[in-house]
């Protein structure tokens, strides 16, 4: 099987020193744009979803499937990379690590469920696609919690998959996704800062949290996003 070379926890780490200056003063709605823009189109040594679409799909012999595994392998280890760099120093960062930490989950997560999507024969300049990108990395769990609650319109398969799109949703789906995210993050942080408060308890935490969320959002993609048409090698360059 051929291994498909992954951005480093550096090229991550470049690609957010690059946007940070962009997306700190923004609105909620704008945050999240740009973050989907980035992770969809790529940025600084971080190439976006179609082009790790794309190199999943050309080294793997089993199609679009054996692609998406390829694609959720690749992201779940880049993200438990991304959480141990910036969760290590245990107390000493606790606070100051989360918006970065965030902001590297939320691209790589995006980027994954933007890739799985795309493989899918989803258009992902298609506004409605990524709403639901975005709604579907909150989980099963919490998209059920919040559909219950009235605060989310519809799962990420209804939103993609809307007769229409509604702008007007927009701001209620990213304020309810980065309100979730920013939960996350903090109860991560207060884990690691209890640990003993050893430095290097955090960075485990954030290995092993960030890794297993983003295995979960790829699951919770391949149930949203269902097959919408056949993928070859030269569709998703």
């Amino acid at each position: 099987m051929a291994v498909i070379k992954k951005p480093s926890a550096a090229d991550v780490g470049g690609a957010l020193v690059s946007i940070v200056p962009v997306v700190a003063p923004t609105p909620t709605a704008n945050v999240m744009r740009y973050l989907a823009d980035y992770a969809i189109n790529g940025v600084a040594r971080l190439p976006g979803a179609r082009e790790a679409a794309a190199t999943a799909l050309g080294h793997q012999k089993g199609g679009t499937e054996a692609a998406i595994d390829a694609v959720t392998r690749a992201h779940t280890s880049m993200a438990g990379a991304q959480g141990f760099l910036t969760n290590l120093g245990g107390m000493i960062t606790a606070l100051a690590g989360v918006p970065a930490n965030l902001a590297a989950v939320t691209v790589i997560q995006t980027r994954m469920v933007a890739a799985i999507a795309h493989l899918r024969g989803y258009d992902l300049d298609d506004p409605r696609v990524r709403q639901a990108v975005w709604i579907t990395l909150l989980g099963h769990r919490t998209v059920e919690s919040l559909l219950s609650e009235g605060k989310l319109p519809s799962t990420p398969l209804g939103v993609a998959t809307a007769p229409v799109a509604d702008d007007a949703l927009e701001q209620q789906i990213a304020e309810q996704v980065l309100s979730s995210l920013l939960g996350r993050a903090g109860t991560k942080q207060t884990v690691a800062f209890l640990g003993k408060r050893v430095p290097m308890i955090g960075g485990g935490v954030g290995m092993a949290t960030d890794g297993y969320t983003t295995w979960t959002v790829a699951r919770y993609a391949r149930q949203q996003f269902v097959v919408r048409r056949s993928i070859t090698p030269t569709d998703v360059e």
